[in-house]
């Protein structure tokens, strides 16, 4: 009897002690890594098949590529002005780590915005003001839409190229100079017609444009707008089209020739990393051709294949840096040497454009 009772009273100092011991042993809290918050704000919607689908295109993919150590979000048909300074802000003191802004007008909202918010990093599409936590990025799509004129010169019939364009900022001016050098080049009788449309997104002004060109004798439309209803109306006359932002011929047909696009989502995968890791710095991203984030769209079958190597060979030059669009001798359009015999046109120059090349039937207003 007393035997047992030792051994009672042994297991029970022995539970006793287990059980101080477990008790004074916390259970360590798992640590969950809250995800980066990312938002990027549209001017347009993703259904428009264009600019907007491309940014929206990137955006799915830097979900795919980061999966939940990021979260982002969008706002759709942002009006440039007041409507996205109040857009940004929310953004911010929502908590959003970065912001992406992707259209010019956008850039004084989020210029403002950012000095009230110094620990947000705010990214401004096609902009030149930068700050401690404000970058700016764009690509050097001249190089891809020298490359569309090539085969709009070499495939036009009646010599006359319909070009619908948004704005006569520098960044649109920029695109439609460097397709009519790229026309030109091949066809020195190829002229590009411009009319204005004063908005980035407007399917029916965008149509109506196209309508105007074709009427005045344009066999192959082209655009820096953001839909693809220019080239819906030059396939329902029976005419070409060069798309642009995303592969038009995609959604219209084999009509469209090629379309210079957009792949942003190495650059947004980039810059999100570098959030995340804490090693984002401002600054200003302009690559073309050889960094990816410009390219020409497939051909159409429509389009002969001596073309097809002819655009080859001169991307070649580009990427290789042998040559770039903007060398010279340029005109402008009134006959004016405005790029001499071996001169090359600075990028503070690219950025400022405000004339048009010799080719070129239109004001810059």
């Amino acid at each position: 009897m007393k035997k047992t009772l030792i051994i009672a009273s042994a297991l029970l100092a022995a539970l006793t002690m287990f059980g101080c011991a477990k008790k004074a042993e916390p259970v360590a809290e798992p640590v969950v890594a809250e995800p980066y918050k990312v938002a990027f704000i549209y001017i347009g919607v993703p259904g428009d098949l264009g600019w907007t689908h491309e940014h929206d295109v990137a955006r799915l993919e830097l979900e795919a590529a980061l999966g939940d150590k990021v979260k982002t979000a969008y706002m759709e048909n942002v009006p440039e002005g007041p409507d996205a300074t109040r857009v940004v802000r929310q953004y911010a003191q929502d908590g959003y780590d970065m912001i992406f802004a992707t259209s010019f007008g956008y850039m004084d909202p989020m210029a403002e915005v950012a000095a009230e918010f110094p620990d947000v990093k705010f990214v401004h599409c096609s902009g030149y003001k930068t700050s401690d936590n404000m970058s700016v990025y764009f690509g050097r799509i001249y190089q891809a839409r020298y490359l569309a004129g090539i085969v709009a010169g070499r495939m036009t019939k009646s010599n006359i190229i319909g070009y619908p364009g948004a704005f006569p900022i520098p960044e649109v001016v920029r695109g439609i100079n460097a397709f009519t050098l790229g026309a030109r080049s091949v066809n020195p009788k190829a002229e590009v017609r411009v009319v204005w449309t004063n908005t980035w997104y407007d399917p029916v002004k965008e149509r109506e444009a196209a309508v105007a060109l074709l009427d005045a004798g344009a066999d192959i439309i082209t655009q820096h707008q953001d839909t693809v209803e220019p080239q819906k109306a030059a396939q329902e006359r029976g005419k070409l089209s060069i798309g642009y932002d995303s592969d038009m011929r995609k959604f219209v047909g084999d009509t469209v020739l090629t379309s210079p696009v957009w792949n942003w989502a190495p650059f947004y995968i980039d810059t999100v990393k570098q959030g995340i890791a804490g090693t984002w710095k401002t600054g200003s991203y302009w690559e073309g051709l050889s960094a990816d984030v410009v390219r020409l769209a497939e051909f159409s079958p429509l389009v002969p294949q001596e073309i097809r190597d002819e655009v080859s060979a001169v991307k070649q030059k580009i990427v290789g840096g042998a040559w770039d669009v903007f060398s010279g001798p340029i005109k402008d359009n009134t006959g004016k040497l405005r790029v001499s015999e071996g001169a090359k046109m600075s990028d503070e120059e690219l950025l400022s454009f405000d004339w048009f090349v010799e080719g070129v039937v239109g004001k810059v207003q």
